[in-house]
């Protein structure tokens, strides 16, 4: 069995540009609305399969959905139940029992809203943004960390490993690498790092990079660590000459991806 690569359209959310690109880097590409993608990615691997984020939860959206109203209002989910991940999953055969690890790039409420649904995976979290997830969990904050997405993961006593800062990069399985990047657009971030036989090396960035402006220089509206979001864009710039790099949420590089409704990377 060869790797293999299968990228899941999760819809999209509609958001303000300059969350994208910050003010004052220039001219933006984007329009002052933009519909941008929310994907995850299944990694077919001989030791296991690999998932890579979950999406919005299927009730993210309406009346009595689990993100609050305002966030409804300003990041509303767009494409329906086509577009969640267990319809996905199940467009390929699969469901949840069916994944070794869960690797989360971090825990908005547009990567992990899915995961209370993998009870028997391994579910791989940096260290500093579980402690971020579980203190806005306390206070009752109820913005990009979902407070409902976050009192069903609690409840559902699932199989936590977490990475700290210290630990550097992981290897999972063959080819396959966690990226430690740290505090940055969130507290604390992961990529993901495969290699498959034909296409070569892909770095899934998820929202380290949202899009191709952030690895130039553009920087974009939402951070929580400056610094450290710098420190990742020198680390993936420099990666880029080795790897093709899949932005978070570029609607421009997601419209020319192979979809898993279409076929799969090798």
């Amino acid at each position: 069995m060869r790797t293999k690569l299968h990228v899941l359209d999760l819809g999209r959310i509609r958001m303000d540009s300059r969350v994208l690109i910050g003010t004052g880097t220039g001219p933006s590409p984007f329009p002052e609305l933009v519909e941008v993608p929310i994907s995850a990615y299944c990694i077919d691997h001989p030791d296991g399969r690999v998932l890579f984020d979950t999406g919005c939860h299927p009730q993210a959206m309406g009346p009595d959905g689990r993100w609050s109203q305002a966030f409804q209002r300003d990041y509303p989910h767009l494409g329906g139940d086509d577009c969640t991940l267990p319809h996905r999953l199940e467009q390929m055969g699969l469901g949840p029992n069916d994944f070794r690890h869960v690797v989360l790039s971090h825990l908005h409420s547009d990567h992990a809203g899915c995961t209370e649904f993998f009870r028997k995976s391994r579910i791989i979290v940096h260290a500093d943004e579980f402690a971020a997830v579980r203190e806005a969990y306390q206070r009752r904050e109820d913005d990009a960390y979902a407070w409902r997405d976050t009192d069903a993961w609690l409840k559902a006593d699932l199989d936590w490993s977490f990475i700290r800062t210290a630990d550097g990069d992981l290897d999972i399985a063959g080819g396959i690498r966690i990226l430690n990047l740290g505090r940055g657009h969130a507290s604390g971030m992961l990529a993901l790092s495969v290699d498959l036989p034909e296409t070569g090396h892909v770095i899934l960035a998820s929202d380290a990079l949202y899009c191709a402006e952030n690895l130039t220089g553009a920087q974009p509206g939402w951070l929580v660590d400056g610094d450290g979001y710098l420190r990742t864009v020198d680390r993936l710039r420099a990666l880029s000459s080795e790897a093709q790099i899949w932005f978070g949420h570029d609607p421009r590089q997601f419209t020319t991806l192979r979809k898993s409704t279409e076929g799969c990377y090798e």
